[in-house]
């Protein structure tokens, strides 16, 4: 008989790949995309092929899963969350329009949309999605573009969507 190979459940981030001793060993990746991040389970197939199971604890509903994030590892093997890029809504403010950040994050908060800090304090990023976009065209003063990028979560203004009540 064929021997299955057994299924991984990884439970607790070891750490960011990037403190890693990665000589001679494989590194596999699992994708978790920006909006699965603060879930507790996931079942996944990995880059290589690898069926793991994902099974943390409540602070990835704070911290989520990001960029580098290593799942397992051990002399061999290492797995590590790659967050894929997705589409974004890139808002820049104009310089003389200062005044209409507080409007235009309201607005995305009002939505319950998740927000993150841009390059600059004068630009801001939130998925991607028609009515946001054009709500956010209508705001004088006010330029959103879409763009295909990766969140980065250590920017991360808001924690829109996730276990808000009202």
């Amino acid at each position: 008989p064929k021997r299955r190979l057994q299924k991984m459940v990884c439970e607790k981030v070891l750490g960011k790949l990037s403190t890693f001793n990665v000589n001679g060993k494989t590194v596999d990746y699992v994708d978790i995309d920006w909006d699965d991040a603060f879930k507790k389970i996931h079942r996944k197939i990995t880059a290589q092929g690898r069926d793991i199971g994902i099974r943390m604890d409540d602070s990835v509903l704070t911290h989520g899963l990001t960029e580098g994030d290593v799942l397992y590892a051990d002399d061999q093997l290492i797995i590590a969350v790659h967050t894929p890029p997705c589409e974004m809504i890139r808002l820049t403010i104009a310089p003389d329009h200062r005044n209409q950040i507080a409007k235009a994050c309201y607005e995305i908060g009002n939505r319950h949309a998740p927000l993150f800090a841009g390059e600059n304090d004068l630009t801001f990023l939130t998925p991607y999605n028609e009515p946001m976009l054009h709500m956010l065209s209508h705001i004088h003063g006010v330029s959103p573009q879409k763009a295909v990028l990766t969140p980065d979560f250590e920017k991360r203004i808001s924690s829109g969507g996730h276990g808000h009540h009202h």
